[in-house]
């Protein structure tokens, strides 16, 4: 499967994702504006693989004008649902529909790794006006919590991705250099009931493709095991946000 068909493998998780994905801490978007200079209070802001609209809420929240663009119809109908006042736009990355030098800002809140970075970067530069910023992040559990490594390579095992611990800073390598990001990685914490830990991990693209049964047992002996880690049915997730911010 191609990275296009499984970025639009949201699209039969889109009220999950919407339900139970968490989103990010305000530390995040205080460290954009540090790292760009670029203040997101009045600034016109493309939020590109806005799926339910996670970020882009928080955006506006912080008082930008934002527009979302997002390729899943799916995801798109449940962004529509949550957020009916904020324009949305069907496309992606590759092919931003959108007029040349008219943002401030670009965001891809855990999309720019679905995009061609050939054709992503240029598209980039094109929409943003001369000194805008573009800022990319990602959001992983942090595996340096001993319960969430033991999580992680149960993962890797049931998907064949390998045995070291995942490594956030691996999500700065093969961004383009010429462009001068900045890097930051920002932990925090939710606490949320054990049921909404498992529909998270059940919105991950590796179970959408992995198809319902197999989802189902892996599920039902995971929740065996946490509930021996947290007895009070709520798990604390700690997660580590990595920012690559850039003034173009």
């Amino acid at each position: 499967m191609n990275a296009t068909s499984q970025a639009l493998s949201f699209d039969k998780a889109a009220a999950s994702y919407a339900a139970n994905r968490p989103s990010y801490p305000t530390e995040l978007f205080d460290t954009i504006e540090e790292l760009t200079d670029c203040r997101l209070e009045g600034a016109r802001v493309a939020d590109v693989g806005a799926g339910t609209g996670l970020a882009t809420r928080l955006l506006r929240a912080r008082g930008a004008n934002v527009i979302a663009v997002e390729p899943g119809p799916g995801m798109a109908l449940q962004f529509r649902l949550g957020l009916p006042e904020v324009p949305l736009v069907i496309g992606d990355g590759n092919n931003l529909p959108l007029a040349s030098a008219s943002f401030d800002v670009l965001t891809y809140a855990q999309a720019w790794h679905w995009t061609d970075q050939r054709k992503s970067v240029p598209e980039a530069r094109r929409v943003l006006r001369a000194g805008g910023a573009l800022a990319l992040w990602w959001n992983d559990s942090d595996s340096t919590v001993p319960w969430i490594a033991d999580q992680d390579a149960r993962l890797r095992r049931l998907f064949g991705t390998g045995d070291s611990p995942y490594d956030p800073s691996a999500r700065f390598r093969g961004l383009p250099s010429e462009l001068g990001f900045l890097h930051r990685h920002l932990p925090w914490t939710r606490s949320v009931p054990l049921d909404m830990h498992l529909a998270n991990l059940a919105s991950y693209s590796d179970f959408l493709i992995l198809g319902e049964k197999a989802t189902v047992t892996f599920l039902a002996k995971e929740r065996d095991l946490l509930s021996e880690v947290f007895p009070n049915q709520v798990v604390e997730e700690r997660y580590v946000v990595s920012l690559a911010a850039a003034t173009l």
